[in-house]
């Protein structure tokens, strides 16, 4: 249930976000590198959102088979692979590791 909160915490944060910035500036024209980290921050914490649900367990650090297949995952996303067949291997790998334990 925290994760959801966190989820729906940081959707609000990121739809305020994008209602002031354009307040804020006020018509001006952010200069290009603030544009390139700007662009870089969604994917940045969606990534982290994953990262941190895969591996904690409360407040303790926890590697299983969900941790092989985000790391497969994350494998075949590099190579550009399609989403799907990415999205199938991990839920395979996940899936085989859990049926070894």
């Amino acid at each position: 249930m925290t994760a959801w909160l966190m989820i729906g915490a940081l959707a609000v944060t990121t739809a305020l976000i994008k209602a002031f910035g354009p307040v804020l500036v006020g018509g001006r024209v952010l200069p290009p590198t603030a544009m390139k980290v700007i662009a870089l921050l969604p994917p940045v914490l969606l990534a982290a959102l994953v990262v941190t649900s895969t591996l904690s367990e409360g407040q303790r650090l926890h590697v299983d088979a969900s941790a092989a297949g985000v790391a497969v995952a994350a494998v075949m996303i590099w190579r550009r692979l399609p989403l799907l067949v990415v999205v199938l291997t991990a839920i395979a790998v996940t899936a085989a590791l859990r049926a070894l334990t």
